[in-house]
């Protein structure tokens, strides 16, 4: 159920003023609409009492007093204005002549009337039909479909397929309990066969008035004080286009209330489906337009990147060069430095007699003993190759340098 505001604005669009409506605040917006709760209902501003009374305070009577029970009132003359009030009333009718308030399982019981129940005389609904005629707006109404000879029920949403609101036919009235001077006011949906759409899913459907058209008029008009055959003619199955799919069975629950009860359990939209959760998430459609952490579609403006014309550049020489960096010298005219030979002075043959007692002065290590067995390496294993021995002409550094200084 959409706000009043709203509700309001989509009737006057379709030639149904609306002279008085509730605020906002006053009719809670619900996707989960239960019997009990507050709806909107749209009637014409006649007394608590029905529109009989209505007909003088409007001076719409020009009539005698029986004429005024045939129905046929509505074509004598109507000086006065009619004004029409949307209204937050209760869903489950409870009739003027009930003294105490009732409980939930007999509020169930006037949640609907059948329009074929309307059609004989007397009954619950007498009063009502004639004087008490309203239209119950809604977004569209759930119904479930019974599979496994009923022990299954998936629920089903139903809505026209243009989007506009529906226009349900309905009664209301208005009764004060005993000992309480506040007034309630409450109403039923008016039933009807289902049509060749909704006929797999049930049996029976709110009887269903175009927007704007000359059946709600009729429907809602107070001069019409007595019911007739043109009245009952307007019971009668949807003949529009209607759209309807499983949703979410979260639905059955009271107390739930969400937008996506209304969104097709099988649609990309709905997050509650886990396949789309994953399927989703990361994905983001074509043509620029990726999906936040919101579940809204963000466009994606594309930076064009332009390409800026291509510079051309002429070599310079080296003594102009573009830098500060030195360049490298070329290769043919790098002449490598002879290594000079060194010769031997004074200095060489005291460095090499200081050499010599260094070496005599160390003391000698004593010969290990060997015993039979052999000592392992801890970082050699025997397999690797055995030294090569010196070639002729290999010394110790010490004997060259004796040799050199001897032979000096």
């Amino acid at each position: 159920m959409q706000r009043a505001s709203f509700v309001r604005r989509q009737l006057q669009e379709h030639d149904m003023p609306v002279d008085d409506a509730p605020n906002d605040e006053d009719v809670r917006q619900t996707y989960n609409f239960a019997p009990g709760s507050h709806g909107l209902v749209y009637r014409a501003d006649v007394p608590d009492r029905g529109a009989d009374d209505a007909r003088e305070d409007y001076g719409l009577l020009s009539g005698s007093a029986d004429e005024r029970h045939t129905g046929k009132s509505a074509q004598l003359d109507t000086p006065g204005e009619i004004r029409y009030i949307l209204q937050s009333m209760k869903w489950g009718l409870v009739p003027f002549w009930t003294k105490r308030n009732p409980d939930y399982s007999t509020v169930l019981r006037t949640i609907n009337a059948r329009d074929d129940s309307l059609a004989s005389k007397g009954g619950m609904w007498n009063n009502m039909k004639q004087k008490k005629r309203c239209v119950v707006v809604a977004q569209g109404f759930y119904e479930w479909l019974k599979k496994n000879g009923g022990k299954e029920k998936i629920p089903h949403y139903v809505k026209r397929k243009d989007e506009q609101l529906m226009c349900f036919a309905g009664l209301w009235d208005c009764v004060q309990y005993e000992g309480s001077g506040d007034k309630h006011y409450t109403y039923t949906v008016i039933t009807t066969d289902s049509n060749k759409q909704l006929s797999f899913l049930h049996d029976r459907m709110p009887v269903i008035l175009e927007n704007g058209s000359d059946e709600i008029r009729t429907w809602l008009d107070p001069r019409r004080s007595a019911w007739s055959k043109e009245l009952q003619s307007l019971l009668k199955p949807f003949r529009g286009d209607l759209e309807c799919y499983p949703v979410s069975k979260e639905v059955g629950k009271v107390g739930n209330n969400s937008p996506n009860f209304i969104v097709p359990v099988a649609s990309s939209e709905n997050k509650n489906n886990i396949s789309n959760f994953f399927g989703n998430s990361k994905k983001s459609p074509e043509g620029g337009e990726k999906i936040n952490a919101a579940g809204q579609g963000v466009k994606e403006e594309k930076l064009a990147v332009r390409e800026e014309a291509k510079e051309k550049r002429t070599p310079v020489g080296q003594n102009n060069t573009e830098n500060n960096a030195p360049l490298p010298i070329p290769a043919s005219v790098v002449s490598r430095p002879r290594a000079n030979k060194r010769e031997h002075g004074p200095e060489d043959e005291r460095e090499a007699k200081a050499a010599k007692r260094d070496v005599e002065t160390l003391p000698r290590r004593s010969p290990q003993k060997t015993s039979g067995k052999k000592m392992r390496s801890a970082t050699n294993n025997g397999t690797a190759k055995a030294i090569p021995t010196k070639r002729d002409g290999s010394q110790k550094i010490t004997s060259f340098l004796n040799q050199s200084v001897k032979g000096r």
